[in-house]
């Protein structure tokens, strides 16, 4: 009798734990997109310049698989079965360089470390504060940016950019898609910054 006891209970557990496996929902990957076309207003200059983007730096709580949630009860949610497919930081330097290597056409935009290309003429440090989502009410982006001239450590231009949009789906995709988006209105901010420096 104990037994067959013993047994019944294993074959339970094992039916438990078969049946939470084929509930649990597949993880879905994301990765942020750069600029597809170039913009209207992407600025020429006179002679090619060398520029290097980076280091930048972004908030502890982001440096996660996890995509990051703010809730308005000042808690964040973290959400497990929706991540990044790559480190976020490198994600953004890469579709930062990308966007603007776009809108720089005259420009070389190198990623930080950029050693391999050899000296960069100026280097834009950025240091994120905000890169998130308040669910069913905006996606926003905060930071501030330094262009150094590299050849004599001087700072050119600084700034703080922040941008806010409204979120009007609320699904994952829709929700990268706008940081997408945000990403390439600030890339737009440091180009113009750029086309003032001679």
């Amino acid at each position: 009798m104990a037994n067959q006891l013993s047994k019944w209970l294993i074959s339970l557990s094992t039916c438990t734990l078969l049946s939470a496996c084929i509930s649990t929902p597949p993880t879905q990957f994301y990765i942020l997109e750069p600029l597809s076309e170039p913009s209207p207003s992407a600025t020429i200059t006179e002679k090619k310049r060398q520029i290097g983007i980076g280091p930048i730096s972004i908030p502890t709580l982001l440096e996660r698989k996890q995509i990051i949630t703010r809730l308005p009860d000042n808690s964040i949610k973290i959400a497990e079965f929706h991540q990044w497919a790559s480190p976020l930081k490198d994600n953004v330097a890469q579709v930062l360089t990308h966007n603007l290597a776009m809108l720089q056409t005259n420009d070389f935009i190198r990623a930080y470390p950029w050693s391999a290309y050899g000296a960069v003429d100026y280097r834009i440090i950025i240091d994120i504060i905000r890169f998130d989502t308040c669910p069913e009410q905006s996606v926003n982006f905060e930071a501030n940016w330094a262009i150094m001239n590299e050849k004599n450590h001087t700072l050119l231009d600084n700034g703080h950019s922040k941008i806010e949009h409204r979120l009007e789906d609320t699904s994952y995709p829709s929700t990268v898609k706008a940081l997408s988006k945000i990403l390439g209105e600030f890339s737009l901010e440091l180009s113009k910054a750029l086309g003032k420096i001679k």
